[in-house]
């Protein structure tokens, strides 16, 4: 599993000499940001799924804090943070909007659908898109935490799963080769 993964990170040259990167060297650098064993992915699928629920442009960012915090997988938690793109958000928006509105009594908002994109230009859609998450409140703000934690906790759960059912597997097949 790991030779198939470790084709398409980058090299510790690469980063090294990104002029963009070689001022972050010490940090980016860290073996267990690149190491791909299954407590380093598992932690960057968590990582990824959790900051992919961050509103707005800073999804990748929270990913990239995070691995380097928790020193977790960097490359795949910033990958993990791609399920959510304009097709899967408004669905997202909506669970989260019903989990914050099933924890908190008593609120009785009621959802609106998003604004819809019009001739008026990216800035004015962006900022009536903010005015409608504003307006939706308190259960949805505790109800994306809510999902992200969710998210993060059966997305590792189910990396640690899988990588241990892939180990099992590999190892019967290996003893099965040896004894015949």
């Amino acid at each position: 599993m790991r030779k198939r993964i470790r084709k398409f990170l980058p090299d510790h040259d690469a980063i090294r000499n990104n002029r963009w990167l070689a001022r972050f060297e010490n940090t980016l650098l860290h073996p267990r940001l690149w190491d791909l064993n299954r407590h380093s992915v598992a932690g960057a699928v968590a990582a990824g799924l959790f900051c992919g629920l961050i509103p707005g442009p800073l999804q990748m960012l929270g990913a990239a804090i995070c691995a380097v915090v928790f020193r977790v997988n960097l490359p795949l938690a910033l990958l993990t943070t791609l399920y959510t793109n304009p097709f899967t958000i408004v669905p997202l928006y909506i669970i989260a909007f019903a989990i914050g509105q099933s924890v908190l009594p008593g609120h009785g908002e009621r959802f609106v659908p998003p604004p819809e994109w019009h001739d008026e230009g990216f800035l004015a859609w962006a900022r009536t898109l903010v005015d409608w998450m504003l307006g939706l409140g308190t259960p949805l703000a505790l109800g994306l935490v809510l999902l992200a934690c969710g998210l993060a906790l059966v997305g590792y759960g189910l990396v640690r799963l899988a990588w241990r059912i892939y180990l099992v597997r590999a190892w019967r097949h290996r003893s099965r080769r040896r004894r015949g």
